[in-house]
């Protein structure tokens, strides 16, 4: 069973940074792209960053220039540089393939964004 877990998250005040990471139980990285969602209190699961297996990049509008998405296809892993945080980054952050499989859903790894 392939399961993502997620790392990194925790509580930074605006204008800080956090790196998070996700590792797969399977290698499944290196056929796939690879995407960090995320959930806030109330609102649906959006997608955030996309990472080919090329490792070309893309981004939602509302993290263009502050968030960086990576790979390591070695080690089955994918990280999420976020910078210039904001309050409304707060959220439960996934990472998951792209598109999203249901069976890859994570526990997910809590961003707290304070004022």
């Amino acid at each position: 069973q392939v399961q993502m877990v997620e790392s990194g998250g925790g509580l930074v005040q605006a204008g800080g940074s956090l790196r998070l990471s996700c590792a797969a139980s399977r290698g499944i990285f290196s056929m796939n792209a690879m995407g960090w969602y995320r959930q806030a209190p109330g609102k649906q699961r959006e997608l955030v960053a996309v990472i080919t297996s090329g490792s070309k990049t893309n981004y939602a509008d509302f993290v263009k220039g502050r968030f960086t998405i990576s790979r390591d296809n070695a080690k089955n892993t994918i990280h999420l540089q976020m910078n210039s945080l904001k309050p409304e980054d707060t959220a439960v952050y996934y990472c998951n393939t792209y598109p999203n499989r249901v069976a890859f859903w994570g526990q997910g790894t809590q961003v707290t964004v304070s004022s």
